[in-house]
């Protein structure tokens, strides 16, 4: 599959598409744009801890997945369609890369990511998840030739140190590899979200390309659990979430319409205020608000080590990130907030 890869300046605007990439009602708003970007980061934090409450009760993370990204597509589809006002050759024309999107990015992501939620924490899964950043810019270098500065060769390194720690490689705990590996396979996920998204036809609506995604990422999570590929088992037992019994809609709809639904459009309009580049750097922020979340909500709190190893993670991708804002980048990756999990 070959897509346009479109240049864009400093600031990550598309000189040649310049309204298509930001709303101009908000682009003189960089506080506001800022607020967006940081509700949608906590929005996305919350994915674990719905997920693990699910899980906990007896669902299987594919379970939870194709009802999270079902409600969503249905939710997406009718401002989708009004977002594409008869456009239809334009949907036409993409619809090669919002299946990929939808199957890698989406589906296979939220699978890979809930999977490493039933083994590890929520807050190693999410950090693990967010490998994927470093991972984007070895794409970069490999298939672009755009070779990493000191900066984000040092942010890389930084990154693989704190993953040690995470991991508690140079500790006695135990790793559970196979949730090592599912948040691996999270990682690649969200590689290919930020790839994807910054490859994508500009004449799309992001709102079309994130509901397109969801609808194709659903019926490929329906149709592999109805011959068996995948296990969907669900119960409609309570389930303990925040330290309380509560019905098992309220983690589904928490993690339909807050953690998708709702951080997906904040997403996109946060994207638009501030650049492409600056609004995923902020969306790093998830991986904290995910750690407390999980904190608050689960009881859960990593290592002393643990949370050295998130930080260091979290300091790497900062690096790489400062060092293309100050020296600018011959083309932009990332458009939207990492929807993790």
């Amino acid at each position: 599959m070959s897509l346009a890869y479109v240049p864009m300046t400093h600031d990550g605007r598309c000189p040649l598409t310049r309204d298509h990439t930001h709303t101009p009602s908000l682009s003189h708003r960089p506080r506001f744009g800022l607020l967006l970007a940081l509700l949608t980061a906590a929005a996305f934090g919350t994915s674990g801890a719905f997920a693990r409450s699910l899980i906990d009760a007896g669902w299987t993370p594919a379970a939870a997945v194709t009802a999270r990204v079902s409600i969503a597509a249905v939710v997406l589809l009718v401002p989708s369609i009004v977002a594409l006002r008869g456009r239809w050759s334009v949907l036409r024309r993409n619809l090669p890369m919002i299946t990929a999107f939808g199957l890698i990015a989406i589906a296979g992501c939220q699978v890979a990511y809930f999977n490493a939620v039933q083994h590890l924490s929520v807050a190693v899964a999410l950090l693990l998840e967010y490998m994927g950043i470093v991972l984007v810019v070895g794409w970069l270098w490999v298939r672009h030739r755009q070779r990493p500065r000191r900066l984000t060769v040092g942010g890389t390194v930084v990154s693989i140190l704190g993953l040690a720690l995470v991991l508690d490689l140079v500790g006695d705990a135990t790793v559970d590899l196979v949730g090592v590996l599912w948040g691996l396979v999270a990682a690649i996920g969200l590689a290919v979200f930020f790839v994807m998204s910054a490859k994508s036809d500009p004449e799309l609506p992001p709102i079309v390309m994130a509901g397109g995604g969801m609808v194709i990422g659903a019926i490929a999570l329906l149709a592999l659990g109805a011959v068996g590929l995948l296990p969907l088992a669900a119960t409609t037992a309570d389930v303990v979430f925040a330290g309380q019994d509560v019905p098992w809609w309220v983690p589904i709809l928490g993690l339909s319409l807050l953690a998708a639904v709702f951080a997906y459009v904040v997403g996109i309009m946060a994207a638009r205020a501030l650049g492409s580049k600056l609004a995923s750097f902020v969306g790093l922020t998830e991986v904290l608000f995910a750690v407390l979340f999980a904190w608050l909500l689960l009881g859960q709190l990593p290592t002393v080590v643990q949370l050295l190893g998130g930080a260091l993670i979290v300091a790497g991708v900062a690096m790489v990130r400062i060092d293309e804002l100050r020296e600018g980048s011959e083309f932009d990756e990332p458009v939207v907030p990492t929807p993790a999990g």
